[in-house]
């Protein structure tokens, strides 16, 4: 069993939260947006990519036992960010090698089948289905991209109980996957002032929840302290920070 949330993790988010239920109390303010991330922020992706790294163990595990039974070894926790990171963890270093579960996980990890391997963080459903009963709209900002992945995104907000394709909900995704997920994003983030008073930001990403902070500093802007690119800037000063979104 896990411990159970620390103090500033539960203040942080109720805090968010109560700024949500009460904005519409505040002269002029419009109606609350509240944008979440998908991976890494409401999802942990490291199943998918386990998924797709125990179905390569059991198309090489004649040809290639050694390389099989090192993937054996693999489990969620032990997928890094990199997929270089994660097969050098379990001891396969031989570039050919790499070069072949790399591309034989790229062509699979961004496509709409694998996303139904995802796993909610602890709490995410609840507190986003309470964002939105509060009265937020809720936007899900993410770096996937349309074609590969947008109906395995609906799919997969629905069935992990996610508010999604009601009113007061908006799933915005990358137009093409070659576009980087900052670039996207510096470009998406002031488009969302046509909904309304941007009130909270959740990201996992410092690079993305400083361009927010940046953009709209009023706005409570989180950092999920779960995975990140390799040699992240820091984050601002006036980010907040929690593990996932459990509140009791």
């Amino acid at each position: 069993m896990r411990p159970p949330p620390l103090p500033h993790q539960t203040n942080v988010l109720r805090a968010a939260l109560e700024r949500v239920a009460g904005w519409s109390e505040i002269e002029g303010a419009r109606t609350p947006v509240v944008v979440f991330d998908l991976d890494a922020t409401l999802y942990d992706n490291r199943p998918r990519t386990l998924e797709i790294l125990m179905e390569y163990r059991e198309e090489v595990v004649e040809s290639e036992p050694e390389v099989a039974d090192a993937l054996a070894t693999l489990s969620s926790e032990r997928i890094e960010y990199l997929l270089s990171d994660t097969l050098r963890g379990c001891g396969i270093t031989a570039a050919s090698v790499v070069a072949d579960v790399t591309r034989y996980w790229h062509d699979r990890f961004f496509t709409d089948d694998y996303l139904q391997h995802d796993t909610p963080l602890d709490g995410a459903a609840e507190y986003v289905r309470a964002c939105h009963e509060a009265g937020g709209i809720i936007v899900y900002l993410t770096g996937r991209d349309i074609p590969g992945m947008f109906l395995g995104t609906v799919a997969s907000l629905r069935d992990s109980g996610f508010p999604i394709g009601i009113a007061g909900t908006e799933l915005v995704l990358k137009p093409d996957a070659n576009l980087p997920d900052e670039a996207f994003k510096r470009g998406a983030l002031p488009t969302l002032d046509r909904l309304g008073d941007l009130v909270a930001f959740f990201d996992n990403e410092p690079a993305n929840c400083n361009l927010a902070k940046a953009m709209y500093p009023d706005c409570t802007v989180v950092l999920l302290e779960t995975q990140k690119v390799p040699y992240a800037p820091d984050p601002a000063p006036d980010v907040e920070f929690v593990s996932d979104f459990r509140i009791g």
